[in-house]
């Protein structure tokens, strides 16, 4: 019973610790369990690119944390207090996904009844998190590359373009370079969302960090 005793005691300090890590390292805003390599390699990129409001692409599988890694540059950047707004490209029918990021008037479409703002009007000041990029269409991308260059966006059935001031941060599972070689994502768009690439690994990568995330 002692033994036991003690064994629980070592355990529950164990566990009083990681959650105090845990904490610390919530309250730093990167919210990232794990002492890995490589995941310490994604917590520099973070500290390093937050304040630069710069284009980021953030690329690894499906699960790896990539809106995890959005937020925690949003809210390590001079933007923490405006909006961080998360759209999945992927999982918007194609014929919405202009109006869906850049609004539409009016009359625009069969349905729209009034003027509706998209995401980018909304994201105003602060960060968009745009998931699956890869799936944008061929008219969104070109949409997306001009609000990029120009910080400026036209709704859908409008004229006049809107300026924005919206950091953009891009994430996907697909081989973008593989998806411009072969024509189906633009080349120009894919160099402006690469400026800064932060690669995220799998769990089978960092092993390491398996028994951190079941406490």
């Amino acid at each position: 019973i002692v033994a036991l005793a003690a064994d629980h005691a070592r355990y529950q300090r164990s566990l009083e610790e990681d959650n105090r890590r845990l904490v610390e390292e919530s309250e730093d805003g990167h919210n990232l369990v794990g002492e890995s390599a490589r995941l310490k390699e994604v917590s520099a990129a973070i500290s390093r690119v937050a304040p630069a409001d710069t284009t980021v692409l953030i690329q690894g599988e499906s699960g790896t944390g990539k809106e995890v890694i959005a937020r925690a540059i949003h809210y390590n950047s001079n933007r923490s207090t405006a909006p961080f707004l998360a759209v999945n490209c992927g999982a918007i029918p194609d014929q919405l996904l202009e109006s869906e990021l850049f609004g539409h008037t009016k009359g625009a479409f069969t349905g729209a009844a009034t003027n509706r703002v998209g995401f980018f009007q909304a994201a105003d000041g602060g960060t968009l998190f745009l998931d699956e990029i890869g799936n944008a269409t061929p008219a969104a991308q070109a949409k997306l590359l001009r609000a990029v260059q120009e910080k400026e966006v036209t709704m859908l059935g409008g004229t006049k373009p809107q300026r924005v001031n919206v950091r953009l941060i891009s994430a996907s599972n697909s081989d973008l370079n593989e998806m411009v070689r072969t024509g189906t994502f633009r080349e120009d768009l894919y160099y402006r969302r690469n400026l800064i690439n932060i690669q995220l690994p799998p769990l089978r990568d960092r092993v390491e960090d398996i028994p951190l995330l079941i406490n």
